[in-house]
C-alpha cells in the first residue's frame, strides 16, 4: 500500500474501532475496570480527526503511523493509551522513511512496537494482555516474508484473533484482572481484542481498496 491507501485504510480502521466501543466495553465490565472500550473509543476518534485534518501530512509510512501513535498516547489515557500508542510509535520509527506497507515493513513495524511495549510495560505471552495478539501477529507475519500485503494481511489478522481467543485459558497477571485470579480463566482479554480487530479492520480496508 502506498502512502495514500494506508492512510484511507488506518481511517476506516479507525471509524470501526470506534464503533467498537460497546462491544470492548462489555468484555472488560467483566474482567477490568470497564473503561477500555471508552478509551479505545476516545483514542480512535482522535485518530479520525488527525488523518481528516490539514496538518497530518507525512512524507512516509513510518511518519504517518508515528503521528498516529503520539495522538493515540495523547487522547486515549490510562495504561491503553500507553501501550498502543507505544506500538504505532516505535512501530513507526522502525519503518522511518518507507514509500510502501508491505509484508516485511509490517513485519518489522510489529515486531518492533511488540519489542517497545514489553519494554514499556513488561507483558509477555501468556500473560493475558493485547501483547498475546500482537505476538501471534508478529510471528506470522514473519514467517509470511515477501507475500504479498494483500495475501499475509488476512492471514495475520486470524493470526492475532486466535492468540486473542487464547486469552480466554489465561489467569491474567496485570492489570484490575489480576485480582480475579483463576476467575479471570474463560474470559477473553478486551486488549488483545482490540489489538486483533485493528489487524481485522486494516485487512478490511485493504480488501475494499484493491
Amino acid at each position: 500500500m502506498d502512502l495514500t491507501t494506508t492512510r484511507n485504510v488506518l481511517r476506516s480502521t479507525a471509524e470501526k474501532m470506534v464503533a467498537s466501543e460497546p462491544e470492548l466495553t462489555r468484555l472488560d465490565q467483566v474482567i477490568g475496570d470497564g473503561d477500555h472500550g471508552l478509551g479505545m473509543q476516545r483514542g480512535f476518534a482522535a485518530v479520525v480527526t488527525l488523518l481528516d485534518g490539514d496538518s497530518c501530512n507525512p512524507q512516509d509510512i513510518g511518519a504517518l503511523l508515528l503521528q498516529v501513535g503520539t495522538r493515540m498516547m495523547s487522547s486515549m489515557g490510562g495504561a491503553s493509551g500507553a501501550i498502543f500508542g507505544t506500538l504505532f510509535r516505535a512501530g513507526g520509527k522502525a519503518i522511518a522513511g518507507e514509500a510502501n506497507l508491505t509484508t516485511p515493513v509490517l513485519s518489522r513495524f510489529l515486531t518492533e512496537g511488540l519489542n517497545a511495549v514489553f519494554q514499556r510495560g513488561g507483558a509477555k505471552p501468556g500473560d493475558k494482555t493485547m501483547v498475546d495478539a500482537l505476538a501471534a501477529a508478529a510471528e506470522k507475519a514473519q514467517a509470511l516474508g515477501n507475500t504479498s500485503l494483500e495475501k499475509a494481511l488476512p492471514e495475520i489478522a486470524a493470526a492475532a484473533q486466535e492468540g486473542a481467543e487464547r486469552t480466554k485459558d489465561m489467569v491474567a497477571v496485570f492489570g484490575r484482572s489480576k485480582t480475579l485470579g483463576e476467575r479471570s480463566l474463560g474470559h477473553v482479554d478486551p486488549g488483545a481484542v482490540s489489538m486483533s480487530l485493528i489487524l481485522v479492520f486494516m485487512a478490511e480496508g485493504l480488501v475494499e481498496r484493491a
